[in-house]
């Protein structure tokens, strides 16, 4: 499948890419640790079948020093040791958070992850988790393809 649409071409989509890269900015100042973001916005883009976000996610991660072997692990997380408590509980939170039910996320993976985060850092992690699945459902969408991001493009729309 070739894309469908080039989103960012467009001024209103140029508009929106540059203020979820701001959004995302905001995220990343605070105390989250920039490894547990990059898991879950990985973990999330697996289940959502986003190979363009899949694409930067592990580019970034590993430029800014990430094991290639944990971002391999990532979608067996479950069942490996190269994951930290914490971690674990922020990838089980991505994946209830992403796979809504009803329920949304269970009062057991809440409770884990209130264990390892603070009150800010829990934000941080509810405002990634929706702004990571809302990247992923646009690039679906339009039918964006992985493998040709550059590290820090991101980055490059907020100046």
């Amino acid at each position: 499948m070739e894309p469908r649409f080039n989103l960012f071409g467009t001024e209103t989509g140029g508009k929106i890419a540059k203020r979820f890269a701001g959004l995302g900015q905001a995220v990343h100042q605070t105390s989250l640790p920039a490894t547990t973001a990059e898991l879950v916005s990985l973990r999330a883009s697996q289940l959502n079948g986003c190979g363009f976000c899949l694409d930067m996610h592990v580019k970034e991660a590993i430029a800014a020093g990430e094991d290639p072997l944990r971002l391999h692990l990532v979608a067996g997380w479950r069942e490996t040791t190269v994951f930290t408590e914490a971690e674990q509980a922020a990838l089980a939170f991505t994946e209830e958070g992403t796979v809504l039910t009803r329920e949304g996320v269970s009062d057991e993976t809440w409770d884990n992850v209130r264990k390892h985060f603070d009150d800010e850092q829990v934000a941080a992690l509810v405002c990634l988790l929706g702004l990571i699945n809302a990247a992923n459902r646009m690039a679906v969408i339009t039918r964006q393809k992985g493998g040709s991001y550059q590290v820090g493009a991101l980055a490059q729309l907020q100046d």
